[in-house]
């Protein structure tokens, strides 16, 4: 058996994937970067080796990991290694395993759908995520003064009605739609985590956003989602603080 941390994923086949060639992926037991790479990783059907950096509610990702320092200048997870090439940023992953390994694909065929795509993933991981910074504290201790803790949530309160806002785009954009840019593509991917990540947090409920509740509820489905959607699960039982309103109905 693998050792504690580490989780190996069994190869398509041994001829596609001979020995010696298993990718490495660095990840966070509750990072939304490195989780977004490992459904991909899933849905293409790519063996790999999950390594995971220590993690705590106090402390974050530290003490860092050495390997994961060596490679990318920021410290931070995913850093994915295959063979003599190592990467980091999620997107820039996902770009790289696209090319490295095109089928099945996770991007649309022509340009202008590939564009867009990507600017989808720029709203998961961008515009999505500046609002969602806010409501980060609710998964940690709260702390014996509860000043500073009072403090973010007024923040966070602020910031709710903010992602309501981006739901209800997401719903306009999906209207007619079983995923993003028609097709299954790493749209979704990008996209499906920030929502995700904001459910997780307590943000706002998906109610009377009914094709983005759909599409939700389509990607729960697929198996690579479900896989880690429950890793996260099982991690926040172990690491984080219980959220009020987490996944509101």
């Amino acid at each position: 058996m693998p050792p504690p941390g580490r989780i190996t994923f069994p190869p398509r086949s041994a001829d596609e994937f001979p020995k010696g060639t298993l990718m490495k992926l660095y990840s966070g037991p509750v990072s939304l970067f490195s989780r977004k790479v490992e459904i991909a990783l899933h849905e293409k059907g790519l063996p790999f080796e999950q390594i995971l950096v220590p993690f705590t509610q106090t402390n974050g990702y530290s003490p860092k990991n050495p390997d994961v320092l060596a490679i990318n200048p920021k410290g931070q997870v995913p850093v994915l290694v295959d063979g003599d090439l190592s990467l980091y940023d999620s997107t820039v992953i996902l770009e790289y395993l696209e090319d490295a390994y095109p089928e099945p694909a996770l991007y649309p065929k022509t340009p202008a759908e590939r564009a867009r795509s990507r600017l989808f993933d720029v709203f998961g991981d961008e515009i999505m995520l500046a609002p969602l910074r806010f409501l980060m504290h609710r998964t940690e201790p709260k702390p014996d003064d509860l000043t500073g803790w009072e403090a973010k949530e007024l923040k966070a309160r602020e910031a709710e009605p903010v992602l309501a806002g981006h739901f209800a785009e997401l719903d306009r954009a999906l209207q007619g739609k079983d995923y993003l840019c028609g097709a299954f593509s790493a749209a979704d991917i990008a996209v499906f985590m920030a929502v995700f990540w904001s459910r997780r947090l307590g943000g706002p409920s998906l109610r009377g956003y009914d094709a983005l509740a759909a599409w939700y509820a389509r990607l729960s489905a697929r198996p690579a989602f479900a896989k880690v959607v429950s890793e996260i699960l099982a991690a926040d039982a172990e690491l984080s603080a219980p959220v009020e309103e987490a996944f509101r109905e």
